[in-house]
């Protein structure tokens, strides 16, 4: 059987050196099939690094020409692609060799899925972690009550036709395209289960708080963005009780405290169990800080 052609996405700005790391670790893939590497140049001069491209391998260079940022750059991506089958892959990542080929191999026993995952490993410059992700099927319920963050957008193998039609394209309306990678996921858990190759072979750059340094309101108006487009967390205390908990700790560590602390006794009234929720009014009442948190959550691997 002929090994089905993909096209990755590496959207990029102003990285050329790790853009090049990621794009060499397409090229090295251990995967048979035809694969068409697309990186979109956003906001920076489109110049392709200088690599030794396979034979069953192309490399192209395009210019994102719809919103500024990530969700335009994949997008633009996505609708130049030439084959049924497209991965994304952030231009600070890098993929393990035989990714692609695990991925599709799932799609082949999974003849109804629309998209395929990995786990990661977490790479803060300092110390890896091996993250996991809870089983090889995630529902739409399961989503809803956690993120599963050890599957990052950097894995994600979809069909393209789901993606120009029932799943639909990366939501550009969202603030600074934050959370357009758990959108999508809610998005396509809707429709049917997501598989998951529940093996690190991405390794993921973790940046820890510096993302949203300066950045926690809009953090906060993405995660209220979110919260207002899916009205199934509603389904369930838990489900909304954890992202009005995430709500509260961005308002609070944006310093708007006062409205933080009252996302924060929202959360809780819907579950008592969301530790963001304790965190944000501990930041409410000066007993600590945003940054005090997300520095001792990045020495394990995770992120706020």
């Amino acid at each position: 059987m002929t090994a089905p052609a993909v096209s990755a996405v590496v959207p990029t700005h102003n990285r050329p050196d790790m853009m090049r790391r990621a794009v060499q670790s397409i090229l090295d893939q251990g995967y048979q099939g035809h694969v068409e590497v697309i990186v979109v140049f956003d906001a920076c001069e489109p110049v392709l690094p200088d690599v030794v491209v396979p034979g069953n391998r192309e490399l192209k260079a395009l210019v994102n020409d719809r919103s500024r940022g990530l969700a335009g750059g994949r997008n633009t991506g996505i609708l130049a692609a030439e084959h049924d089958y497209v991965a994304f892959l952030d231009d600070d990542d890098y993929w393990m060799p035989d990714k692609l080929e695990r991925q599709m191999a799932k799609f082949h026993e999974h003849p109804d899925s629309l998209l395929v995952g990995t786990a990661m490993i977490v790479d803060d410059g300092e110390r890896t972690h091996e993250r996991l992700v809870p089983s090889e099927s995630i529902s739409h319920r399961e989503f809803l009550h956690d993120r599963l963050a050890g599957l990052h957008s950097s894995s994600f193998v979809f069909r393209r036709a789901a993606l120009l039609g029932p799943i639909g394209l990366i939501d550009e309306d969202l603030p600074r395209s934050y959370g357009e990678d758990y959108d999508i996921l809610l998005r396509t858990s809707a429709i049917t289960d997501v598989v998951v190759v529940n093996e690190a072979l991405v390794s993921v750059t973790w940046q820890g708080q510096s993302y949203f340094f300066g950045q926690w309101a809009a953090y906060a108006e993405a995660l209220q963005y979110l919260l207002e487009k899916h009205p199934d967390f509603a389904s369930s205390g838990p489900a909304i009780g954890r992202i009005e908990s995430q709500i509260a700790f961005a308002l609070a560590a944006s310093g708007q405290r006062s409205e933080g602390a009252r996302w924060a006794r929202r959360a809780i009234a819907h579950s008592g169990r969301q530790t963001k929720a304790y965190l944000a009014l501990a930041i409410a009442m000066r007993l600590t800080t945003a940054n005090a948190v997300a520095r001792t959550a990045a020495r394990f691997g995770k992120g706020i």
